[in-house]
C-alpha cells in the first residue's frame, strides 16, 4: 500500500513489506555528498516501459526524467523524477513506465 512517512519521503510496498519502493524528494546536498552519488556510475533510457527485477538492492539519483513504477503483484504505483533519490530493494519486480528520458547515478548493493 503506498504511504507517506514524511512529506519528502514516498513508499510503495510490494506483497511483502519489506520490498517497498522509497523516493526521497530533493534530499540535501550534504546527503548526496555522504553517498558518493557523483562518483556513482551514470545511467539513462528513452522513454518506453521496461520490465525490471532487482537481484541487488539499487539506489539511483535522478539527474533528470520522469518514471512510474508499478510494483509487480499489489497493483502499487510510484512516480518519481529528477532530484530525487530513489531505492529499490533486492528481489522487488517492478515495470518503469519512462514518461521522460532519464538520466541518473546509480549503485547496486548486493549484500
Amino acid at each position: 500500500m503506498g504511504t507517506t512517512s514524511n512529506p519528502d519521503t514516498v513508499e510503495a510496498t510490494a506483497a511483502s513489506p519489506s520490498l517497498s519502493i522509497t523516493v526521497e524528494k530533493n534530499p540535501p546536498e550534504a546527503r548526496l555528498l555522504q553517498l558518493g552519488i557523483k562518483s556513482w556510475p551514470k545511467w539513462g533510457c528513452p522513454p518506453g516501459k521496461f520490465p525490471l527485477k532487482f537481484d541487488a538492492r539499487l539506489t539511483c539519483f535522478l539527474l533528470k526524467g520522469r518514471v512510474k513504477a508499478s510494483v509487480k503483484g499489489s497493483g502499487k504505483c510510484v512516480e518519481f523524477g529528477a532530484g530525487d533519490l530513489v531505492v529499490f530493494p533486492k528481489g522487488l519486480s517492478c515495470t518503469w513506465d519512462v514518461a521522460v528520458g532519464i538520466d541518473k547515478h546509480y549503485n547496486f548493493d548486493s549484500s
